[in-house]
C-alpha cells in the first residue's frame, strides 16, 4: 500500500507539472492581448509596447514560464495584471466559498441518492421503483442553472425564505448568515448530482441483490437487510466510490455556473472576470487549483477503493 501511495503521489506531481505547461501554452495561443486590459481604447503602439513590457508578455516564453513555475511551488500564483495584487490570497479567499459549497452539496446529494437508489433497485418491479428511476433520468437532463433559477423564483422572490444571491461581506464571521446564503446553491447542485448518483447506486444495488453470495447468506439464515449490510455494502460500494470521486470533481468544476446564477464570490466569478480581462495569472491560478482539486479527489477515491476492497490491495502488492 505504501509503494502504491508513493507511485500515485509521483504521478500526481508529474500530472501537475504537465498541467502547468499546458495551461501556460494554451493561454498564449488564444487570441487577445492582456496588455489591452491595462489601456484605454485608442492606445498608441508605444503605449501597448510599454504595457507588454510592464507585465512581461514581451519576453520569450521560457522566461515567462520559469517565474510561473516558481510561483506554483510557493502557491503564490504571481500578481494580477489588472489589480497588481497577489493571486494566491485572492484564490484562498474565494475557496472559502467554493469549497463549502461543493462539500455541502456533495453530502446532501449522498443523503438523497443512497436511500433513493437503494429503494429504486430493491423495488425495481413496483410502480414507485420505476417512478424513482424515471425521475432520476429526468433530473440528469435538467440543467443546473434552470433549477437554480426555479429555486430563486420560488424560495427567494415569492416566499422570501432565502436570499436570491450574494454572500455576506463578513464571510464566515456569522456562520448562520453564510449558510443561509449557500442554501439555494447547495440544493441546486445536490439535486443535479443526486440524479446522476441515483442511477449508479441503483445499478450497484441490483448487482448485489442478484449476486450468489447474497443468496448464500440468506440461505444460511441471515435476514435480508443483515445480509445486505454485512456482505453487500462493501462489494457494492467499490464501483460507487469511483463514481463519487468523478462526481465530486465535476461538481467542483461545475460550481462556476451555479456561482454565476447566485452571484457568489467564489472561484467561478474570479475565473470569469480573469477571462474577460485576459488576466493570465488569475486564469492560470484558478485553473491550476481546479486541476489540483480534481487530481487530489481522484487519488482519495483510489485509496478509498483499496481500503474497502482487500482484493485491490492484494493486486497492488502483487
Amino acid at each position: 500500500m505504501t509503494r502504491y501511495l508513493l507511485r500515485r503521489l509521483a504521478f500526481l506531481v508529474v500530472s501537475l507539472f504537465l498541467a502547468s505547461v499546458v495551461l501556460f501554452l494554451l493561454l498564449r495561443l488564444l487570441p487577445g492581448d492582456p496588455a489591452n486590459a491595462l489601456l484605454s481604447v485608442g492606445a498608441t503602439p508605444e503605449q501597448i509596447a510599454a504595457a507588454r513590457h510592464q507585465i512581461g508578455t514581451d519576453r520569450p516564453l521560457v522566461e515567462q514560464f520559469l517565474p510561473w513555475l516558481g510561483d506554483l511551488v510557493t502557491f503564490s500564483f504571481g500578481t494580477s495584471f489588472v489589480s497588481s495584487l497577489p493571486v494566491g490570497p485572492e484564490i484562498a479567499s474565494r475557496l472559502a466559498v467554493t469549497v463549502p459549497l461543493t462539500l455541502l452539496a456533495f453530502v446532501l446529494a449522498l443523503v438523497i441518492a443512497v436511500p433513493v437508489g437503494f429503494v429504486a433497485a430493491w423495488r425495481s418491479r413496483t410502480w414507485y421503483g420505476t417512478l424513482l428511476s424515471g425521475v432520476s433520468q429526468l433530473g440528469i437532463a435538467v440543467p443546473a442553472f434552470w433549477i437554480g433559477i426555479l429555486l430563486v423564483t420560488v424560495f427567494a422572490l415569492q416566499w422570501r425564505v432565502f436570499p436570491a444571491g450574494g454572500f455576506p461581506s463578513s464571510d464566515w464571521a456569522v456562520p448562520s448568515e453564510a449558510l443561509r446564503s449557500l442554501t439555494l446553491p447547495v440544493v441546486t447542485i445536490a439535486l443535479v448530482m443526486s440524479a446522476s448518483l441515483i442511477r449508479y447506486v441503483r445499478s450497484a444495488t441490483l448487482d448485489v441483490l442478484g449476486s450468489d453470495y447474497l443468496r448464500t447468506a440468506r440461505s444460511l439464515g441471515s435476514s435480508f437487510f443483515g445480509a445486505v449490510w454485512r456482505h453487500g455494502v462493501r462489494n457494492g460500494s467499490v464501483p460507487v466510490v469511483s463514481i463519487l470521486g468523478i462526481e465530486l470533481a465535476t461538481t467542483f468544476l461545475g460550481a462556476v455556473v451555479v456561482e454565476s446564477v447566485f452571484a457568489l464570490p467564489g472561484l467561478g466569478s474570479m475565473l470569469t472576470k480573469g477571462i474577460a480581462q485576459h488576466d493570465y495569472p488569475v486564469i492560470q491560478g484558478v485553473l491550476f487549483v481546479s486541476t489540483l482539486g480534481v487530481l487530489v479527489v481522484g487519488l482519495l477515491a483510489d485509496l478509498a477503493q483499496r481500503l474497502i476492497d482487500p482484493r485491490l490491495r492484494a493486486g497492488a502488492v502483487s
